[in-house]
């Protein structure tokens, strides 16, 4: 009897693990990782929300990042614990990949300590105590969702406690208006362009002055970076990319018939 009673209680501590928040749900654009569980959900309209696009600090008080993207409308936050056989990193890349594979575009991207002191990021950005753990074990990432939610922002944070027990949390707002032109940061670019290999710029046809700027800060932080530029546009931006200081034989041309402009990292 005693060991049917104690697998009885294994098997509901199980049970009770698994079990979702009542009355949450998933994000539709992001497919939930295998084994995760919702521990915290909410949902509201009209809410205003400030997304850094740079490390935070805090400076007599007050919160401190290079960029950043302010909007109101309706949002959508979950929280997910993670099975303990795969570290936040993991998952946090595969949703990741998820949302550029659906052509979210980056903004912002982060990882560890170059992202600020995790207590900031899970008290004063997201409100959710839960989130605070290891600055080393912390990433974050904020994308603007391909059309037609363009409108979007979602924005991922990870994070492994000091108890070894990791989360994810995702946010989505639907803005109430126009988003209009929210550039990536330089660095984002070029983490992007070395975890992957190529940037997909698809709606960047035609060079523009600030995408021309954007794009020469982005490669000029890794001077040894050798890529191809493809696109009915790229001799074009290969011209204007050269203006702004990025030495000509690291710019080669590739295939005119991509579209917008993709940027591939030659090995």
């Amino acid at each position: 009897m005693r060991c049917l009673s104690l697998i009885g209680v294994l098997v509901a501590s199980t049970a009770s693990w698994a079990a979702d928040m009542p009355g949450s749900r998933d994000l539709d654009v992001l497919p939930r990782f295998p084994g995760a569980r919702i521990v915290a959900f909410a949902e509201s309209a009209g809410e205003e929300r400030v997304y850094p696009q740079g490390a935070i600090r805090r400076i007599s008080g007050k919160l401190r990042y290079e960029q950043q993207v302010q909007t109101k409308g309706q949002l959508t936050s979950v929280t997910y614990e993670l099975p303990r056989t795969h570290t936040a990193g993991e998952v946090f890349t595969a949703a990741r990949e998820a949302l550029q594979a659906q052509d979210a575009e980056l903004l912002y991207w982060c990882e560890g300590r170059e992202c600020g002191p995790s207590s900031l990021w899970a008290n004063a950005v997201f409100d959710r105590a839960k989130l605070y753990g290891s600055d080393d074990q912390q990433s974050y990432v904020l994308m603007r969702l391909a059309e037609p939610q363009q409108q979007s922002l979602l924005a991922l944070y990870s994070i492994t406690r000091g108890n070894r027990r990791a989360y994810l949390h995702a946010e989505l707002l639907a803005a109430d208006a126009a988003l209009g032109e929210v550039l990536p940061t330089p660095a984002t670019l070029l983490r992007e362009l070395r975890s992957s290999g190529e940037l997909r710029l698809s709606r960047q046809a035609e060079p523009s002055p600030a995408w021309i700027k954007l794009l020469a800060r982005s490669l000029n932080l890794d001077s040894t970076l050798r890529v191809s530029l493809a696109g009915p546009q790229a001799e074009a931006w290969r011209e204007a990319l050269v203006e702004q200081r990025v030495r000509a034989a690291r710019l080669e041309l590739g295939d005119t018939e991509v579209p917008g402009l993709r940027v591939t990292v030659l090995r």
